[in-house]
């Protein structure tokens, strides 16, 4: 809570409220956070811990902080055991000091000891229940558990991935940066800060620093970029591009030299 205290002359105590660090309510403090990296070293990078693929949660965030991470996401498209999920939270809590925050792709994927959550609706999705019916599902745990909601606006790229196929997206072609772009547009006049492009983990290709540069001229919100990046140059040319924030997932599940080659990337991403 940003809070500043002023003494007059009568030594009367007065309260200011930073404003900023409010929203309807909710104390921004993560949001704030990621700002500040963001403006402190560019282009930032959130490794992902699926809930269900991977071992040694605890041991990866620890080892990917050390790297320089700014935060750890943890979740995944298909994640449905909620206890699992909880017990992988609350490990990685013990061993870590950057934030964890959930990235869900269902109400499973809501954890009491997260510090915030990706409250995503996936915009070109064809069914209504991932568009606003699990975030209504969902909105009470996140309340009660007292989780910060990040408002993020999620957009399949590509077809053929879990979470593609997951989300019943209609996934706009790599190919077609213009259509992003309107999407990117209605994600912030709608009041999404957040927008996430995903090709999806495990997807063949990423998404191109053609549509990460077309979208960028236009929304003016924290742009997140996720899927297929394996290799340290296509990081660095998505961040050249205008990403704020790099997902890495994948690689690190599958890849046997993956701390290398993620301790490369996150060299590379930054100014």
């Amino acid at each position: 809570m940003e809070i500043q205290l002023i003494v007059t002359s009568s030594n009367a105590y007065i309260l200011i409220y930073n404003h900023r660090a409010f929203t309807n309510g909710v104390i921004r403090k993560i949001e704030n956070y990621i700002q500040s990296e963001i403006k402190r070293y560019g282009t930032l990078c959130f490794p992902l811990i699926d809930s269900e693929n991977s071992t040694g949660a605890a041991s990866v965030a620890k080892k990917v902080e050390g790297m320089g991470a700014s935060a750890v996401l943890v979740g995944g498209s298909s994640a449905i055991d909620q206890l699992e999920l909880t017990e992988m939270v609350s490990s990685i809590k013990l061993q870590i000091k950057i934030p964890v925050i959930l990235f869900p792709g269902n109400v499973t994927g809501v954890s009491p000891r997260a510090d915030a959550i990706l409250f995503s609706t996936l915009l070109n999705s064809e069914d209504p229940y991932f568009i606003t019916e699990a975030q209504a599902l969902g909105a009470l745990s996140v309340k009660k558990y007292d989780i910060e909601p990040l408002p993020t606006g999620y957009l399949i790229i590509g077809e053929g991935t879990t979470a593609w196929f997951i989300g019943r997206a209609r996934g706009i072609p790599f190919n077609k940066p213009r259509i992003a772009v309107m999407y990117s547009l209605a994600a912030q006049y709608l009041g999404m800060r957040f927008l996430y492009l995903e090709a999806g983990s495990g997807a063949t290709q990423s998404v191109s620093p053609q549509m990460v540069s077309a979208v960028r001229k236009h929304y003016e919100g924290i742009l997140i970029i996720g899927g297929g990046i394996r290799a340290p140059e296509t990081a660095k040319e998505i961040a050249k591009a205008g990403a704020d924030i790099v997902v890495i997932s994948t690689m690190i599940e599958q890849d046997g030299s993956w701390e290398d080659k993620l301790s490369i990337i996150i060299k590379r991403i930054r100014r």
